[in-house]
């Protein structure tokens, strides 16, 4: 990465983390955004047999007693609080296709379905000791891993409806979409299905492509997963990683992590 490009990063990291607000897709859109059209493995999906007709939704004050809590997890800073430059509701912002919102949803920890039951936190790697170099100090300085956790709850089958909404989502918003949050537009020009974990019940992965205003295009990573009638949602930003697209992949050990407190 040249060192100009660097610096462009680091200032768009250093702002209050505004900018992440705008290149994290966090999305929005109506109450129809949870219409279903046919899931597959080939939207990044893996699934197991149905076994919450009868549940009931968890409250968000419930869903936040299942958040990680300092210390349970190696190598990482949990802020349960969460990112005040995130939505705190899908009201906050639109997506031009509404079948796309799911996918914007979950990658602002916001329930990507039907339901008022959810709560989202952030984790973040803690970062390497500082080098000596001016220019290992900036490789340093970007190498910081962002994890934006959201927890949602769901009547009956509701979570597996969500779940499949995203995987529709996959297929359907293959060539991109635009959100408009905080009055920027931000525009997402595709998707990709990803291998999602096999944790779970079910699970659900994909990759977007975001143009970054002119300055190339950064690739991020999200994964969905259901368990019972919870749905986790992970979505994970690494500054270092944005010079040439690449994604930062979401940690194996939050997702292992989260899932022990939802079991």
């Amino acid at each position: 990465m040249k060192r100009s490009s660097r610096a462009r990063i680091g200032a768009a990291a250093t702002v209050s983390v505004l900018s992440l607000a705008l290149i994290t897709g966090c999305g929005g859109g109506s109450d129809d955004d949870s219409k279903e059209s046919g899931a597959s493995k080939e939207s990044g999906a893996s699934s197991s047999p149905s076994t919450t007709t009868a549940a009931k939704a968890l409250s968000a004050a419930e869903l936040k007693k299942l958040f990680l809590a300092k210390g349970e997890l190696a190598g990482y800073e949990v802020d349960t609080a969460g990112d005040d430059t995130l939505p705190k509701s899908k009201s906050e912002v639109k997506t031009d296709k509404a079948a796309c919102a799911p996918l914007a949803h979950a990658m602002a920890g916001l329930a990507p379905g039907d339901t008022d039951a959810s709560a989202s936190y952030t984790v973040t790697k803690k970062p390497k000791a500082t080098a000596s170099s001016d220019e290992a100090s900036l490789e340093d300085a970007l190498d910081v891993e962002l994890n934006f956790v959201g927890l949602s709850s769901y009547d009956g089958d509701g979570a597996e409806r969500a779940v499949k909404t995203v995987s529709d989502a996959v297929t359907a918003c293959a060539g991109g979409f635009t959100i408009t949050a905080q009055g920027e537009k931000q525009k997402i020009t595709e998707v990709a299905a990803g291998k999602p974990s096999g944790k779970g019940d079910e699970s659900v992965a994909f990759s977007v492509g975001s143009d970054m205003d002119g300055e190339g295009k950064a690739t991020f990573d999200t994964e969905v997963v259901r368990v019972g009638n919870t749905v986790s949602t992970y979505y994970t930003v690494n500054f270092a990683s944005l010079d040439g697209g690449k994604a930062a992949p979401v940690p194996t050990a939050l997702v292992d992590a989260q899932l022990a407190k939802l079991k």
